[in-house]
């Protein structure tokens, strides 16, 4: 459930009736997870408080979005809330993996809060195994879109105009029966149970995803990100429009702080 921060005595409830809710899944090479970050650091938004689950690993760590050393010891934990009124927009960033068995409690626990707090839509941003496409798969963009029935009538129309292709469906039964298809998404932690059950409550969801592998996946993060400004127009769409986008101070130790040159 949601817990706002309290600051300077203050806890009072943000409102985010009619706001966008974006959020990644904890998914293959972490793209979504680093996307958000990009968001969160690009746009400056306000930290508003906290999502407690013990759906989650329990994790506490420094700022990841410190930019000075005045901010850099505040603390950060699992699952946070950020906010931007001036574009209608709450993020929800979530640093740690799921416990095992824990995928549907949390799933249900937030999209009780997602209708309880009115918000108008959920974006969420995900990744799938590369390596697992089918043949349809394999052609053009690596990147796809999933949306729920009540919000292809909102904005489906947008997605026609701006080209996207949306998730296939693949053969249940590969070989033996190509008439039974389901969505597919290995790899994408979340995402499947996440969209289905918005489908069945009502909810307005889109999927945004793209396939990758394990690896440096910064560069997907940032073709998935690009491909949300497409759609939201959070920032100022130019030529190279990844020039834009704010790295997070905690980008630095992604790969570690490699060896102490003291050491040779």
């Amino acid at each position: 459930m949601f817990i706002p921060c309290d600051r300077g005595g203050g806890s009072a409830v943000p409102d985010f009736k009619d706001f966008t809710l974006l959020m990644p899944a904890v998914s293959v090479g972490n793209v979504g997870q680093l996307a958000i970050d990009l968001v969160i650091s690009t746009l400056d938004m306000t930290k508003v408080g906290y999502f407690y689950t013990d759906c989650l690993v329990p994790m506490v760590g420094n700022n990841p979005y410190a930019t000075a050393e005045e901010n850099s010891t505040e603390l950060s934990i699992n699952a946070e809330v950020y906010f931007l009124p001036s574009k209608k927009l709450v993020v929800l960033q979530i640093r740690s993996p799921f416990i095992k068995n824990k995928y549907r409690p949390f799933c249900e626990t937030l999209l009780s809060w997602v209708k309880s707090s009115k918000c108008a839509r959920v974006v969420l941003l995900s990744s799938s195994h590369a390596y697992q496409r089918d043949d349809e798969q394999l052609l053009g963009t690596p990147l796809r879109y999933l949306l729920t029935p009540d919000l292809e009538k909102a904005v489906g129309g947008r997605m026609q105009e701006l080209n996207w292709k949306e998730m296939e469906k693949v053969a249940a039964y590969p070989g033996i029966s190509d008439t039974d298809k389901v969505l597919h998404i290995p790899g994408g932690g979340i995402t499947k149970l996440l969209f289905t059950e918005s489908c069945s409550k009502g909810i307005q969801m889109a999927v945004l995803l793209k396939f990758c592998s394990e690896g440096d996946n910064i560069p997907d993060a940032f073709v998935l990100v690009n491909y949300l400004n497409e759609w939201l127009q959070l920032i100022k769409s130019e030529v190279n429009p990844s020039s834009q986008w704010k790295i997070p101070s905690s980008w630095r130790l992604l790969f570690g702080n490699g060896l102490p040159p003291a050491l040779f």
